[in-house]
């Protein structure tokens, strides 16, 4: 049943990790004016210790989530990690949540953005050898990440939202003398973008070994990313504790904590609950926008 308030759904994950105490201890902080609901069921089970029924408990609770966004009756959803490993044994053919999510929500035009208080990105690539990203990165590419990431910041709440591009090569290839992507399809896609979302601001390509940085100072909103690494690393290292997994191209916004189920530490009460507070903080921000 639905409330005059937006509803976000969360997830335990696998619940053998720090899921469900970082969900709690999350949920004891999180924004007001939000109704917060439990998509799936807690079961019994040791901290710790994952099985194969703690794996099965959370698929099925993935597959609730995907279809209560699917369906409207929740607004979001954040899902604790999962133990892809053991989700792989039972048949889950995906990479991650974020694939799983967009094909169970029917979306072909989907990328991963990670988001924390100083810095956020949108990658061009993802899970691939560096040796492939030149070949796999092209104008067409960088402007559906660089629409989705414009779009997610202007569902956040951001106004006139800055967005930058950054280069490829180091010091953006010193005008072609160590690599030309910048001009030849970064470039590019610069002004495409411009034309496609005007109530965005674009720029670039931009120096990479400055354009974090630049971000962190509060110059930008977002970066497109080239590849998975030149973003995560600055990310992590400045926003590890708040940073969070955004799928951005939804209806619907699904995210999580940037983190795994930390089997290790399970049930100790040392977890942090700092990166799944952040995301029930976006997706609350981002149902606000939509329901305006």
């Amino acid at each position: 049943m639905r409330t005059e308030h937006p509803v976000i759904g969360y997830t335990l994950g696998d619940q053998a990790g720090i899921g469900p105490e970082v969900i709690r201890a999350a949920l004891a902080q999180a924004p007001a004016g939000a109704e917060y609901r439990l998509i799936g069921r807690e079961i019994t089970c040791i901290p710790g210790q994952p099985n194969e029924a703690t794996a099965a408990a959370a698929l099925e609770h993935l597959e609730l989530a995907a279809q209560a966004l699917k369906e409207g009756s929740i607004d979001a959803v954040v899902t604790a990690p999962i133990c892809k490993e053991a989700l792989h044994k039972l048949g889950f053919a995906y990479p991650g949540q974020t694939e799983f999510f967009a094909d169970r929500l029917g979306v072909k035009d989907f990328a991963m953005c990670l988001t924390g208080q100083h810095i956020t990105v949108a990658l061009c690539s993802t899970h691939v050898a560096l040796a492939d990203v030149p070949r796999l990165l092209t104008t067409d590419e960088i402007v559906r990440v660089g629409c989705l990431l414009g779009r997610f910041l202007l569902r956040t709440g951001k106004r006139a939202p800055r967005v930058a591009l950054a280069g490829l090569n180091p010091h953006n290839g010193e005008n072609g003398a160590f690599g030309d992507e910048e001009r030849r399809i970064i470039a590019p896609a610069l002004e495409r973008l411009r034309q496609a979302l005007p109530q965005v601001q674009f720029t670039g390509p931009c120096v990479p070994d400055c354009v974090y940085r630049d971000a962190a100072q509060g110059l930008y909103d977002g970066i497109v990313a080239p590849y998975h690494d030149q973003a995560l690393i600055p990310l992590k290292l400045i926003d590890f504790d708040n940073a969070v997994n955004a799928t951005i191209g939804l209806p619907r916004l699904r995210v999580s904590p940037d983190h795994g189920t930390a089997f290790g530490i399970a049930g100790k009460g040392i977890a942090s609950p700092a990166s799944t507070l952040r995301a029930f903080q976006v997706a609350v921000s981002s149902a606000q926008q939509n329901n305006v």
